[in-house]
Protein backbone atom coordinates (compact mmCIF):
# COMPACT_ATOMS: atom_id res chain seq x y z
CA UNK A 1 0.00 0.00 0.00
CA UNK A 2 1.21 3.32 -1.07
CA UNK A 3 1.78 6.20 1.82
CA UNK A 4 0.28 9.39 1.39
CA UNK A 5 3.98 11.26 0.81
CA UNK A 6 4.58 8.47 -1.92
CA UNK A 7 0.78 8.87 -4.08
CA UNK A 8 1.26 12.66 -3.62
CA UNK A 9 5.22 12.82 -5.03
CA UNK A 10 3.97 10.60 -8.32
CA UNK A 11 0.98 12.35 -9.11
CA UNK A 12 1.38 15.02 -12.24
CA UNK A 13 0.89 18.69 -10.97
CA UNK A 14 -1.00 21.12 -13.20
CA UNK A 15 1.20 24.53 -13.09
CA UNK A 16 0.08 27.03 -10.80
CA UNK A 17 -1.05 29.44 -13.22
CA UNK A 18 -3.63 27.06 -14.86
CA UNK A 19 -5.02 26.30 -11.76
CA UNK A 20 -5.80 29.53 -10.78
CA UNK A 21 -6.83 30.41 -14.82
CA UNK A 22 -9.60 27.41 -14.09
CA UNK A 23 -10.53 29.03 -10.74
CA UNK A 24 -11.56 32.48 -12.59
CA UNK A 25 -7.89 34.54 -10.81
CA UNK A 26 -6.57 36.72 -14.17
CA UNK A 27 -2.76 36.18 -14.14
CA UNK A 28 -1.83 39.72 -12.82
CA UNK A 29 -3.36 37.99 -9.44
CA UNK A 30 -1.18 35.22 -8.97
CA UNK A 31 2.29 35.80 -7.48
CA UNK A 32 4.00 32.34 -7.54
CA UNK A 33 5.85 30.69 -5.25
CA UNK A 34 7.33 27.51 -7.04
CA UNK A 35 5.67 25.75 -9.48
CA UNK A 36 2.59 25.03 -7.94
CA UNK A 37 2.14 27.17 -4.88
CA UNK A 38 1.21 31.19 -5.38
CA UNK A 39 -0.20 34.09 -3.50
CA UNK A 40 -2.86 35.66 -4.17
CA UNK A 41 -3.27 39.28 -4.69
CA UNK A 42 -6.84 40.27 -3.61
CA UNK A 43 -6.40 44.28 -4.89
CA UNK A 44 -6.18 42.43 -8.41
CA UNK A 45 -9.04 40.32 -8.01
CA UNK A 46 -11.93 41.59 -10.34
CA UNK A 47 -15.04 43.00 -8.03
CA UNK A 48 -17.44 39.99 -7.11
CA UNK A 49 -20.27 39.66 -4.46
CA UNK A 50 -20.10 36.56 -2.77
CA UNK A 51 -22.21 34.09 -4.23
CA UNK A 52 -21.29 30.67 -3.30
CA UNK A 53 -22.61 27.95 -0.98
CA UNK A 54 -20.53 27.27 2.37
CA UNK A 55 -19.89 23.59 3.32
CA UNK A 56 -18.71 22.98 6.67
CA UNK A 57 -16.96 19.69 7.32
CA UNK A 58 -16.54 18.62 10.93
CA UNK A 59 -16.07 15.36 12.63
CA UNK A 60 -16.93 13.68 15.85
CA UNK A 61 -14.93 14.09 18.92
CA UNK A 62 -11.39 12.66 17.66
CA UNK A 63 -9.52 9.49 18.48
CA UNK A 64 -5.94 7.63 18.15
CA UNK A 65 -8.51 5.08 15.33
CA UNK A 66 -8.75 8.35 12.63
CA UNK A 67 -11.56 9.90 11.14
CA UNK A 68 -10.37 11.67 8.22
CA UNK A 69 -11.57 15.14 8.15
CA UNK A 70 -9.42 17.11 5.85
CA UNK A 71 -9.52 13.89 3.39
CA UNK A 72 -13.53 13.73 3.51
CA UNK A 73 -13.31 17.71 2.32
CA UNK A 74 -10.77 17.14 -0.84
CA UNK A 75 -12.68 14.04 -1.80
CA UNK A 76 -16.17 16.19 -1.53
CA UNK A 77 -14.81 18.92 -3.36
CA UNK A 78 -13.23 16.51 -5.75
CA UNK A 79 -16.41 14.79 -6.19
CA UNK A 80 -18.88 18.39 -6.34
CA UNK A 81 -16.57 18.90 -9.25
CA UNK A 82 -16.10 15.94 -11.00
CA UNK A 83 -20.10 16.37 -10.95
CA UNK A 84 -20.56 19.43 -12.84
CA UNK A 85 -20.25 21.90 -10.05
CA UNK A 86 -17.34 24.62 -9.67
CA UNK A 87 -15.76 24.03 -6.38
CA UNK A 88 -13.30 25.52 -3.77
CA UNK A 89 -11.74 24.41 -0.97
CA UNK A 90 -11.02 26.95 1.71
CA UNK A 91 -8.48 25.11 4.52
CA UNK A 92 -6.20 25.83 7.24
CA UNK A 93 -2.08 25.72 6.60
CA UNK A 94 -0.69 22.56 8.94
CA UNK A 95 1.67 23.57 11.97
CA UNK A 96 4.95 22.29 12.60
CA UNK A 97 4.19 20.98 15.68
CA UNK A 98 2.24 18.59 14.86
CA UNK A 99 3.80 17.55 11.86
CA UNK A 100 7.11 16.56 13.79
CA UNK A 101 4.51 15.21 17.09
CA UNK A 102 2.07 12.82 16.99
CA UNK A 103 -0.57 13.97 14.67
CA UNK A 104 1.46 14.26 11.02
CA UNK A 105 0.61 16.33 8.57
CA UNK A 106 -2.31 17.73 7.51
CA UNK A 107 -3.46 17.41 3.74
CA UNK A 108 -5.48 15.10 3.38
CA UNK A 109 -4.65 11.36 2.63
CA UNK A 110 -4.85 8.66 -0.02
CA UNK A 111 -5.87 9.77 -3.30
CA UNK A 112 -7.66 12.73 -1.59
CA UNK A 113 -5.10 15.56 -0.76
CA UNK A 114 -3.41 18.71 -1.42
CA UNK A 115 -0.31 18.85 -3.21
CA UNK A 116 2.58 19.02 -2.72
CA UNK A 117 2.17 17.65 0.14
CA UNK A 118 5.85 18.25 1.49
CA UNK A 119 5.73 21.62 0.86
CA UNK A 120 2.15 22.64 2.48
CA UNK A 121 3.29 20.74 5.47
CA UNK A 122 6.60 22.25 6.08
CA UNK A 123 7.15 26.16 5.88
CA UNK A 124 4.93 26.31 2.82
CA UNK A 125 4.98 29.87 2.00
CA UNK A 126 6.38 31.69 5.59
CA UNK A 127 2.75 32.77 6.80
CA UNK A 128 3.55 30.69 10.40
CA UNK A 129 7.18 32.57 10.15
CA UNK A 130 5.70 35.87 10.03
CA UNK A 131 2.74 35.60 12.49
CA UNK A 132 5.36 34.27 14.86
CA UNK A 133 8.04 37.58 14.04
CA UNK A 134 5.07 39.82 14.61
CA UNK A 135 4.09 38.42 17.55
CA UNK A 136 7.39 38.12 19.20
CA UNK A 137 8.18 41.83 17.77
CA UNK A 138 5.38 42.99 19.98
CA UNK A 139 6.76 41.00 23.10
CA UNK A 140 9.98 42.63 22.51
CA UNK A 141 8.63 46.17 22.42
CA UNK A 142 6.89 45.60 25.41
CA UNK A 143 9.87 44.61 27.48
CA UNK A 144 11.96 47.49 25.12
CA UNK A 145 9.33 49.62 26.52
CA UNK A 146 9.75 48.51 30.37
CA UNK A 147 13.66 49.20 29.70
CA UNK A 148 13.35 52.75 29.12
CA UNK A 149 12.09 54.00 31.22
CA UNK A 150 8.42 52.74 31.03
CA UNK A 151 6.52 55.81 30.36
CA UNK A 152 3.04 53.98 29.91
CA UNK A 153 3.53 52.86 33.56
CA UNK A 154 3.31 49.08 32.64
CA UNK A 155 3.13 46.77 36.01
CA UNK A 156 5.27 43.78 34.82
CA UNK A 157 3.68 41.65 36.74
CA UNK A 158 0.64 42.27 34.95
CA UNK A 159 2.31 41.44 31.07
CA UNK A 160 0.01 39.51 29.75
CA UNK A 161 1.48 38.93 25.92
CA UNK A 162 3.62 35.88 26.07
CA UNK A 163 6.20 34.90 23.30
CA UNK A 164 5.15 32.16 20.42
CA UNK A 165 6.83 29.28 18.58
CA UNK A 166 5.52 27.17 15.92
CA UNK A 167 6.98 23.73 17.54
CA UNK A 168 5.89 21.78 20.25
CA UNK A 169 8.22 22.47 23.34
CA UNK A 170 7.05 21.96 26.91
CA UNK A 171 9.71 23.41 28.32
CA UNK A 172 8.58 27.06 27.23
CA UNK A 173 5.52 26.78 28.94
CA UNK A 174 6.80 28.73 31.82
CA UNK A 175 9.82 30.29 31.76
CA UNK A 176 12.03 33.05 33.98
CA UNK A 177 13.03 35.75 31.33
CA UNK A 178 15.55 39.04 31.54
CA UNK A 179 18.14 37.35 33.75
CA UNK A 180 21.80 38.13 33.77
CA UNK A 181 21.36 41.91 34.81
CA UNK A 182 20.12 45.43 34.24
CA UNK A 183 21.00 45.58 30.72
CA UNK A 184 19.05 42.40 29.91
CA UNK A 185 15.57 44.23 31.15
CA UNK A 186 13.72 42.88 34.31
CA UNK A 187 13.02 39.79 35.27
CA UNK A 188 9.69 38.74 35.50
CA UNK A 189 7.91 35.42 34.94
CA UNK A 190 6.54 34.46 31.16
CA UNK A 191 6.12 31.51 28.67
CA UNK A 192 5.91 30.35 25.59
CA UNK A 193 1.91 29.54 23.16
CA UNK A 194 2.28 27.60 20.37
CA UNK A 195 2.28 30.18 17.12
CA UNK A 196 -1.54 28.67 16.23
CA UNK A 197 -2.31 29.77 19.44
CA UNK A 198 -1.47 33.52 18.87
CA UNK A 199 -4.10 36.26 18.89
CA UNK A 200 -1.94 37.62 15.62
CA UNK A 201 -2.57 34.46 14.11
CA UNK A 202 -6.40 34.64 15.16
CA UNK A 203 -6.59 38.03 13.84
CA UNK A 204 -4.99 37.26 10.27
CA UNK A 205 -7.52 35.15 9.89
CA UNK A 206 -10.33 37.08 11.36
CA UNK A 207 -8.99 40.09 9.33
CA UNK A 208 -11.25 41.61 6.31
CA UNK A 209 -8.67 43.22 4.53
CA UNK A 210 -4.91 45.27 5.48
CA UNK A 211 -6.56 47.88 7.12
CA UNK A 212 -8.76 45.73 9.50
CA UNK A 213 -5.75 43.69 9.99
CA UNK A 214 -3.74 46.95 11.51
CA UNK A 215 -6.83 48.02 13.48
CA UNK A 216 -7.02 44.67 15.02
CA UNK A 217 -3.32 44.48 15.62
CA UNK A 218 -3.49 47.98 17.53
CA UNK A 219 -6.57 46.65 19.72
CA UNK A 220 -4.32 43.83 21.11
CA UNK A 221 -4.28 44.25 25.51
CA UNK A 222 -0.94 43.28 26.30
CA UNK A 223 -0.86 44.59 29.90
CA UNK A 224 -2.05 46.60 32.50
CA UNK A 225 -0.85 49.69 34.63
CA UNK A 226 -0.10 49.94 38.36
CA UNK A 227 -3.88 51.48 38.02
CA UNK A 228 -5.21 48.47 36.31
CA UNK A 229 -5.73 50.28 32.88
CA UNK A 230 -5.19 48.32 29.66
CA UNK A 231 -2.03 48.75 27.58
CA UNK A 232 -2.83 47.88 23.40
CA UNK A 233 -0.06 47.42 20.88
CA UNK A 234 -1.16 50.87 19.59
CA UNK A 235 0.08 52.84 22.89
CA UNK A 236 3.64 51.07 22.06
CA UNK A 237 2.93 52.34 18.69
CA UNK A 238 4.13 48.69 17.23
CA UNK A 239 0.67 47.74 15.31
CA UNK A 240 2.18 49.41 12.11
CA UNK A 241 5.46 47.28 12.09
CA UNK A 242 3.38 44.13 12.82
CA UNK A 243 1.29 45.02 9.89
CA UNK A 244 3.85 45.50 8.00
CA UNK A 245 5.60 42.03 8.40
CA UNK A 246 2.30 40.65 7.71
CA UNK A 247 1.91 42.27 4.13
CA UNK A 248 2.27 38.82 2.38
CA UNK A 249 1.19 36.50 4.95
CA UNK A 250 -2.26 38.06 4.54
CA UNK A 251 -2.94 37.08 1.13
CA UNK A 252 -4.49 33.43 0.46
CA UNK A 253 -2.63 30.66 -0.61
CA UNK A 254 -3.42 28.61 -3.84
CA UNK A 255 -2.90 24.94 -4.19
CA UNK A 256 -4.57 22.24 -6.05
CA UNK A 257 -5.73 18.82 -5.00
CA UNK A 258 -4.70 15.73 -6.37
CA UNK A 259 -7.76 16.31 -9.14
CA UNK A 260 -6.91 20.05 -10.19
CA UNK A 261 -9.69 21.39 -7.32
CA UNK A 262 -8.37 25.13 -6.55
CA UNK A 263 -7.47 25.04 -2.84
CA UNK A 264 -6.95 28.25 -0.71
CA UNK A 265 -5.06 27.06 2.14
CA UNK A 266 -4.38 29.89 4.53
CA UNK A 267 -4.20 30.38 8.40
CA UNK A 268 -3.98 27.53 11.31
CA UNK A 269 -5.54 28.28 14.39
CA UNK A 270 -5.85 24.93 16.33
CA UNK A 271 -9.47 24.05 17.60
CA UNK A 272 -8.65 23.21 20.91
CA UNK A 273 -6.85 25.81 21.98
CA UNK A 274 -7.81 28.53 19.42
CA UNK A 275 -10.82 29.32 17.01
CA UNK A 276 -9.69 26.62 15.00
CA UNK A 277 -11.24 28.21 11.24
CA UNK A 278 -8.79 28.87 7.94
CA UNK A 279 -9.09 32.83 7.08
CA UNK A 280 -12.11 34.85 6.64
CA UNK A 281 -10.05 36.35 3.42
CA UNK A 282 -9.70 32.93 1.70
CA UNK A 283 -13.14 31.80 2.55
CA UNK A 284 -14.93 35.29 1.05
CA UNK A 285 -12.21 34.92 -2.05
CA UNK A 286 -13.67 31.23 -2.55
CA UNK A 287 -17.35 32.91 -2.47
CA UNK A 288 -16.90 34.75 -4.59
CA UNK A 289 -14.84 32.59 -7.19
CA UNK A 290 -16.83 29.16 -6.91
CA UNK A 291 -20.48 28.07 -6.67
CA UNK A 292 -19.85 25.43 -3.99
CA UNK A 293 -16.71 26.24 -1.25
CA UNK A 294 -15.92 23.20 1.34
CA UNK A 295 -14.37 24.40 4.18
CA UNK A 296 -13.41 22.63 8.46
CA UNK A 297 -13.35 23.88 11.24
CA UNK A 298 -10.66 21.35 13.67
CA UNK A 299 -11.18 18.49 15.70
CA UNK A 300 -14.78 17.45 16.58
CA UNK A 301 -17.78 19.37 16.06
CA UNK A 302 -17.89 20.43 20.01
CA UNK A 303 -15.21 22.58 19.53
CA UNK A 304 -14.43 23.76 15.51
CA UNK A 305 -17.85 23.43 14.85
CA UNK A 306 -19.19 25.57 17.47
CA UNK A 307 -16.38 28.60 17.05
CA UNK A 308 -16.71 28.24 12.98
CA UNK A 309 -20.63 28.93 14.21
CA UNK A 310 -19.96 31.16 16.91
CA UNK A 311 -16.87 33.10 16.10
CA UNK A 312 -16.24 33.33 12.67
CA UNK A 313 -19.37 33.60 11.00
CA UNK A 314 -20.93 35.75 13.79
CA UNK A 315 -17.89 38.49 12.65
CA UNK A 316 -18.02 37.76 8.90
CA UNK A 317 -21.58 37.66 8.42
CA UNK A 318 -21.22 33.91 6.69
CA UNK A 319 -24.56 31.86 6.50
CA UNK A 320 -23.38 28.01 5.92
CA UNK A 321 -25.31 26.42 3.84
CA UNK A 322 -24.85 22.66 4.78
CA UNK A 323 -22.69 20.62 7.60
CA UNK A 324 -21.16 17.78 6.89
CA UNK A 325 -20.38 15.44 10.14
CA UNK A 326 -16.98 12.86 9.30
CA UNK A 327 -17.52 9.56 11.37
CA UNK A 328 -15.84 6.35 10.95
CA UNK A 329 -16.79 2.93 12.46
CA UNK A 330 -13.68 2.43 13.78
CA UNK A 331 -13.66 5.85 15.61
CA UNK A 332 -16.86 5.06 17.13
CA UNK A 333 -15.70 1.42 18.22
CA UNK A 334 -13.13 3.41 20.10
CA UNK A 335 -16.08 5.96 21.55
CA UNK A 336 -17.80 2.72 22.23
CA UNK A 337 -15.01 0.97 24.37
CA UNK A 338 -13.18 -1.12 22.27
CA UNK A 339 -9.41 -1.07 22.89
CA UNK A 340 -7.13 0.43 19.48
CA UNK A 341 -5.67 -2.98 19.09
CA UNK A 342 -9.20 -4.82 18.72
CA UNK A 343 -10.77 -2.58 16.20
CA UNK A 344 -10.27 -5.03 13.72
CA UNK A 345 -12.58 -7.67 14.56
CA UNK A 346 -16.57 -6.97 13.70
CA UNK A 347 -18.08 -5.37 16.67
CA UNK A 348 -21.91 -3.47 15.53
CA UNK A 349 -22.67 -3.60 18.78
CA UNK A 350 -19.75 -1.33 19.92
CA UNK A 351 -20.81 1.28 17.21
CA UNK A 352 -23.94 1.32 18.60
CA UNK A 353 -22.66 1.88 22.16
CA UNK A 354 -20.08 5.00 20.36
CA UNK A 355 -22.67 5.83 18.21
CA UNK A 356 -23.79 8.73 21.10
CA UNK A 357 -20.82 10.48 20.30
CA UNK A 358 -22.04 11.09 16.59
CA UNK A 359 -25.48 11.42 17.47
CA UNK A 360 -24.78 14.37 20.14
CA UNK A 361 -22.31 16.25 17.41
CA UNK A 362 -25.58 15.58 15.13
CA UNK A 363 -27.97 17.43 17.65
CA UNK A 364 -25.06 20.46 18.52
CA UNK A 365 -25.03 20.40 14.85
CA UNK A 366 -28.63 21.10 13.98
CA UNK A 367 -29.59 23.31 17.03
CA UNK A 368 -27.29 26.07 14.77
CA UNK A 369 -30.09 25.31 12.36
CA UNK A 370 -28.07 24.01 9.54
CA UNK A 371 -28.55 21.04 7.77
CA UNK A 372 -26.53 17.97 8.58
CA UNK A 373 -25.36 14.47 6.49
CA UNK A 374 -22.80 11.88 8.41
CA UNK A 375 -19.39 11.46 5.72
CA UNK A 376 -18.39 7.67 7.00
CA UNK A 377 -15.02 6.85 5.87
CA UNK A 378 -14.36 3.72 4.94
CA UNK A 379 -11.70 1.42 6.71
CA UNK A 380 -10.67 -1.96 5.21
CA UNK A 381 -12.63 -4.32 7.55
CA UNK A 382 -16.08 -2.32 7.78
CA UNK A 383 -18.70 -4.68 7.57
CA UNK A 384 -22.04 -3.74 6.03
CA UNK A 385 -24.07 -4.27 9.51
CA UNK A 386 -21.40 -1.50 11.01
CA UNK A 387 -22.58 0.66 8.76
CA UNK A 388 -25.78 0.06 8.85
CA UNK A 389 -26.20 1.08 12.49
CA UNK A 390 -24.61 4.32 11.45
CA UNK A 391 -27.19 4.15 8.71
CA UNK A 392 -29.82 3.72 11.59
CA UNK A 393 -28.18 6.76 14.36
CA UNK A 394 -28.25 9.09 11.81
CA UNK A 395 -31.65 8.73 10.14
CA UNK A 396 -33.06 8.78 14.19
CA UNK A 397 -31.55 12.33 14.31
CA UNK A 398 -33.11 13.10 11.13
CA UNK A 399 -30.28 13.07 8.54
CA UNK A 400 -27.96 10.63 6.08
CA UNK A 401 -25.17 9.12 6.68
CA UNK A 402 -23.19 8.43 3.37
CA UNK A 403 -20.47 5.38 2.89
CA UNK A 404 -17.39 7.43 1.42
CA UNK A 405 -14.47 5.84 -0.58
CA UNK A 406 -12.32 9.03 -1.35
CA UNK A 407 -9.13 7.79 0.59
CA UNK A 408 -8.88 4.92 -1.91
CA UNK A 409 -10.39 6.25 -5.04
CA UNK A 410 -10.64 10.40 -4.89
CA UNK A 411 -13.22 12.34 -6.03
CA UNK A 412 -15.31 9.40 -7.33
CA UNK A 413 -15.67 7.60 -4.22
CA UNK A 414 -17.07 10.77 -2.74
CA UNK A 415 -19.97 11.31 -5.66
CA UNK A 416 -22.53 9.92 -3.37
CA UNK A 417 -21.54 12.39 -0.63
CA UNK A 418 -21.60 15.46 -2.88
CA UNK A 419 -25.33 14.91 -4.30
CA UNK A 420 -26.29 14.58 -0.34
CA UNK A 421 -24.55 17.96 0.30
CA UNK A 422 -26.41 19.82 -2.81
CA UNK A 423 -29.63 18.51 -2.17
CA UNK A 424 -29.45 20.06 1.52
CA UNK A 425 -27.71 23.30 0.05
CA UNK A 426 -31.05 23.19 -2.82
CA UNK A 427 -33.13 22.64 0.34
CA UNK A 428 -31.86 25.03 2.82
CA UNK A 429 -34.26 27.69 4.58
CA UNK A 430 -31.64 29.19 5.76
CA UNK A 431 -32.44 29.02 9.53
CA UNK A 432 -28.95 29.30 10.37
CA UNK A 433 -28.12 31.45 14.24
CA UNK A 434 -25.19 31.44 16.51
CA UNK A 435 -25.73 29.95 19.73
CA UNK A 436 -25.80 32.58 21.68
CA UNK A 437 -26.69 36.70 21.64
CA UNK A 438 -23.92 39.08 21.88
CA UNK A 439 -25.75 41.03 25.01
CA UNK A 440 -25.52 37.77 27.26
CA UNK A 441 -22.55 38.24 30.53
CA UNK A 442 -19.40 36.65 29.37
CA UNK A 443 -19.30 33.62 31.55
CA UNK A 444 -23.14 32.89 30.80
CA UNK A 445 -21.52 32.45 27.20
CA UNK A 446 -19.09 30.21 28.84
CA UNK A 447 -22.14 28.21 30.58
CA UNK A 448 -24.28 28.37 27.42
CA UNK A 449 -21.41 26.36 25.61
CA UNK A 450 -20.41 24.25 28.37
CA UNK A 451 -24.53 23.46 29.29
CA UNK A 452 -26.06 23.30 25.50
CA UNK A 453 -22.94 21.86 23.53
CA UNK A 454 -20.79 19.25 26.17
CA UNK A 455 -23.97 18.55 28.00
CA UNK A 456 -22.04 19.94 31.39
CA UNK A 457 -24.12 20.25 34.40
CA UNK A 458 -22.81 24.05 34.67
CA UNK A 459 -19.74 25.66 33.92
CA UNK A 460 -17.33 26.71 37.27
CA UNK A 461 -14.58 29.24 37.98
CA UNK A 462 -12.86 30.75 41.02
CA UNK A 463 -13.46 34.38 41.76
CA UNK A 464 -10.80 35.36 40.45
CA UNK A 465 -11.81 34.57 37.02
CA UNK A 466 -15.47 36.12 37.46
CA UNK A 467 -14.09 39.59 38.75
CA UNK A 468 -11.40 39.52 35.61
CA UNK A 469 -14.51 39.19 33.56
CA UNK A 470 -16.29 41.58 35.05
CA UNK A 471 -13.61 43.83 35.01
CA UNK A 472 -13.61 43.55 30.91
CA UNK A 473 -17.59 43.90 31.00
CA UNK A 474 -16.81 47.26 32.77
CA UNK A 475 -14.11 47.97 29.97
CA UNK A 476 -16.38 47.54 27.33
CA UNK A 477 -15.67 44.14 25.99
CA UNK A 478 -18.72 42.28 27.33
CA UNK A 479 -20.31 41.93 23.67
CA UNK A 480 -17.52 39.59 22.21
CA UNK A 481 -18.22 35.82 21.66
CA UNK A 482 -15.83 33.44 23.75
CA UNK A 483 -13.47 30.89 22.39
CA UNK A 484 -13.28 27.29 24.87
CA UNK A 485 -9.50 26.03 25.10
CA UNK A 486 -10.84 22.49 26.45
CA UNK A 487 -9.92 18.69 25.31
CA UNK A 488 -10.11 17.76 21.75
CA UNK A 489 -11.01 14.18 22.95
CA UNK A 490 -13.66 14.30 25.25
CA UNK A 491 -17.14 16.44 25.79
CA UNK A 492 -16.19 16.73 29.09
CA UNK A 493 -12.54 18.08 30.25
CA UNK A 494 -11.14 14.90 30.98
CA UNK A 495 -10.20 13.54 28.16
CA UNK A 496 -10.71 9.87 28.99
CA UNK A 497 -14.40 10.18 29.09
CA UNK A 498 -15.46 9.26 25.72
CA UNK A 499 -18.75 8.92 24.17
CA UNK A 500 -21.30 11.07 25.63
CA UNK A 501 -20.80 12.56 28.98
CA UNK A 502 -23.42 14.25 30.58
CA UNK A 503 -23.60 15.74 34.59
CA UNK A 504 -20.32 16.57 34.43
CA UNK A 505 -18.35 20.06 35.17
CA UNK A 506 -16.58 21.93 33.32
CA UNK A 507 -13.69 24.26 35.33
CA UNK A 508 -12.38 26.94 33.97
CA UNK A 509 -9.34 27.62 35.11
CA UNK A 510 -8.05 31.05 33.33
CA UNK A 511 -9.53 33.42 30.89
CA UNK A 512 -7.43 35.55 28.33
CA UNK A 513 -8.74 38.90 26.57
CA UNK A 514 -8.04 38.68 22.44
CA UNK A 515 -9.32 42.32 22.03
CA UNK A 516 -7.86 42.67 18.61
CA UNK A 517 -9.31 39.37 17.87
CA UNK A 518 -12.62 39.76 18.94
CA UNK A 519 -13.33 36.95 21.57
CA UNK A 520 -12.35 36.02 25.08
CA UNK A 521 -10.50 32.80 25.95
CA UNK A 522 -11.56 30.49 28.21
CA UNK A 523 -9.18 27.82 29.70
CA UNK A 524 -10.47 24.92 30.74
CA UNK A 525 -9.54 21.68 32.83
CA UNK A 526 -5.74 20.63 31.71
CA UNK A 527 -5.53 21.85 28.32
CA UNK A 528 -1.97 23.42 27.57
CA UNK A 529 -1.27 26.27 25.11
CA UNK A 530 1.94 25.10 24.20
CA UNK A 531 1.84 21.04 23.40
CA UNK A 532 4.55 18.85 24.19
CA UNK A 533 5.55 16.05 22.04
CA UNK A 534 4.90 12.65 22.72
CA UNK A 535 6.97 9.73 23.62
CA UNK A 536 8.18 9.22 20.20
CA UNK A 537 7.82 11.96 18.25
CA UNK A 538 7.35 11.93 14.37
CA UNK A 539 10.90 13.65 13.76
CA UNK A 540 12.37 10.27 14.55
CA UNK A 541 10.99 8.97 11.62
CA UNK A 542 11.59 11.77 8.91
CA UNK A 543 15.01 12.30 7.27
CA UNK A 544 16.18 12.63 3.85
CA UNK A 545 16.22 8.90 1.97
CA UNK A 546 18.90 7.84 -0.80
CA UNK A 547 17.37 9.67 -3.97
CA UNK A 548 17.28 12.96 -1.44
CA UNK A 549 13.67 12.51 -1.17
CA UNK A 550 11.98 13.84 2.16
CA UNK A 551 10.71 9.85 4.12
CA UNK A 552 8.76 9.58 7.01
CA UNK A 553 6.48 13.16 6.93
CA UNK A 554 3.23 11.22 6.71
Amino acid sequence: MLTDIAISRAATLQPIGAIAAAAGIPPEAVEPYGHHKAKIDLSRLPATAAQGRLILVTAISPTPAGEGKSTTSVGLADALNRTGRKTMLALREPSLGPCFGTKGGATGGGYAQVVPMEDINLHFTGDFHAITSAHNLLAAMIDNHVHWGNALDIDVRRIVWRRVLDMNDRALRDIAQSLGGPANGYPRESGFDITVASEVMAILCLASDLHDLEARLGRIVVAYTRDRRPVTARDLKVDGAMAVLLAQAIKPNLVQTLEGTPALIHGGPFANIAHGCNSVIATRTALGLADYVVTEAGFGADLGAEKFFDIKCRQAALKPAAAVIVATVRALKMHGGVAKADLGAPDAEAVRRGGVNLARHIENVRAFGVPVVVAVNRFDGDTPDEFAVIEQIAAEQGCKAVLCTHWAEGGAGAEALAEAVVALCDHNAGQFAPLYSDELSLFDKINTVATRIYRAEEAIADASVHAQLARWEAAGFGHLPVCMAKTQYSFSTDPAKLGAPTGHVVPVREVRLSAGAGFVVAICGEIMTMPGLPRVPAAEGIRFGAGGEIEGLF
